[in-house]
């Protein structure tokens, strides 16, 4: 027996088989995925420039030892000779020489001071006897240039001289050595003799460090013991050397006081440059020029 239905009840499961459909529903193009669109390159880092490449300063090479003439004048226009003689190494302090009214400039070649001074050994060159009994043994690797010339009047300066005109030459020759190339102008000091003697601590200014005085006597116008006063009030140190039966000298260095201040007074009567002279040279004598060297430019013996 076959069921009918009615006829309503058919049409209705007809259309709902028709909304259903068969297949999956497609997506509407609002819900695709958006397109990959090309990466920015990435930024690049600003170039650095590498660091340059340090080039190593080429070895000091000394100067000969041989001394370099050289022609300068005083403030009042007197015309002088002095002569410069280069140390082994670079920066060396330089130690301006003035000489006694006995002689001129070519004492200190003499005596030996200039080779002590500069200690270059160059050539197996030996130190003479006359050296060799003054001076003890320089520190290894301690050289100092020299500068030494004559007074106005004395050996290749012309003019004549005067008290006056040699203060003059002594605060020139101080001043010049500065302007000497290689030189360090802030590392100068000075050895003399009788005039000279006074003459290093009376011309000692600025780049003057101090100075030492063989047989000093206030012989260029100036008191010896104010102008030690002056270097010491400025802690520059001063050595005086004297002998007791050199009565001027001797109370010249004994009338001079201060800290940085050093008195020595030996027997006997020699004066300046003879105390630098055979054969009655002050045992010692060549140790107190040397101590002061080490203390007057800070170095150690």
């Amino acid at each position: 027996m076959k069921t009918k239905y009615p006829f309503c009840i058919v049409l209705l499961l007809a259309l709902v088989l028709a909304s259903c459909g068969g297949g999956a529903p497609v997506p509407e193009a609002s819900d695709a995925p958006p397109p990959v669109e090309d990466a920015p390159p990435p930024a690049l880092e600003p170039s650095v420039d590498p660091e340059p490449t340090a080039v190593p300063e080429p070895d000091f090479v000394p100067l000969p030892p041989d001394a370099q003439r050289m022609e300068f004048e005083a403030s009042d226009g007197a015309s002088l000779v002095g002569y410069y003689y280069p140390a082994s190494v670079p920066d060396a302090p330089v130690v301006v020489l003035m000489h006694w009214a006995g002689g001129d400039q070519t004492d200190w070649q003499n005596n030996g001071m200039i080779a002590w001074l500069q200690n270059r050994g160059v050539g197996g060159i030996q130190k003479s006897s006359r050296q060799s009994a003054i001076y003890p043994v320089m520190p290894e690797d301690t050289s100092f240039a020299v500068f030494t010339f004559d007074f106005r009047g004395f050996g290749e300066s012309s003019g004549s001289f005067s008290r006056d005109g040699g203060l003059l030459d002594a605060k020139t020759a101080y001043e010049f050595v500065k302007t000497i190339e290689g030189v360090d102008p802030s590392r100068i000091a000075g050895i003399g003799s009788s005039i000279g003697s006074d003459g290093v601590v009376d011309g000692c200014a600025e780049g003057c460090l101090g100075a030492l005085s063989l047989s000093p006597g206030s012989y260029l116008t100036l008191t010896y013991s104010d102008e030690v006063k002056r270097l010491d009030a400025e802690k520059k140190p001063v050595t005086c050397i004297a002998s007791e039966g050199d009565g001027t000298s001797a109370a010249a260095c004994n009338s001079a006081a201060g800290t940085y201040y050093k008195t020595v007074i030996y027997p006997g009567r020699d004066h300046g440059d003879e105390l630098l002279q055979q054969p009655n040279i002050p045992e010692g004598i060549g140790q107190v020029i040397l101590d002061w060297l080490m203390i007057v430019f800070e170095m150690d013996v």
